[in-house]
């Protein structure tokens, strides 16, 4: 992380991020993604889409990559998944994904909102995508930040 950039997670954070988002995968061929946006925005679901696009997220093989987008100056999270996983989940699995990560976020418990909706995203992600013998990590699980 940048020093311009305002401190969020600390280092031990994004490791307990990362476990999640690599037990997660381990499970699965789907995708997850966490993304700190620092700049503030009108629109964030639009951005969450920008992010999701710059990422290469919609270029997944089975378009199953799941996004993770905190804006923590607007006090704000948005979490969006790819057509592949979305025609094959609930209507409402990510308003439940949502609600779950929100519950953590009102008590400031960040990390294990992420931790927790992470292994909601993966127990849906083996579901409907399970591991395959041929399977590759397709995007790097490390987190990002603008």
């Amino acid at each position: 992380m940048s020093p311009s950039k305002p401190k969020f997670l600390s280092k031990k954070d994004e490791h307990k991020i990362i476990a999640a988002i690599q037990q997660a995968e381990k499970n699965s061929s789907g995708e997850i993604r966490v993304h700190i946006e620092f700049e503030p925005s009108d629109n964030h679901m639009a951005k969450a889409v920008e992010v999701f696009q710059r990422l290469g997220m919609d270029k997944t093989q089975q378009r199953n990559g799941v996004l993770f987008h905190v804006s923590p100056k607007d006090h704000f999270f948005t979490i969006i998944g790819d057509t592949g996983i979305d025609e094959v989940t609930p209507a409402d699995f990510w308003q439940e994904i949502n609600a779950l990560v929100l519950k953590h976020f009102k008590q400031e418990n960040y990390v294990k909102g992420l931790c927790e909706g992470i292994k909601k995203t993966g127990k849906a992600l083996k579901k409907h995508f399970p591991y395959q013998d041929d399977d590759v990590n397709e995007l790097p699980d490390e987190i990002s930040y603008s």
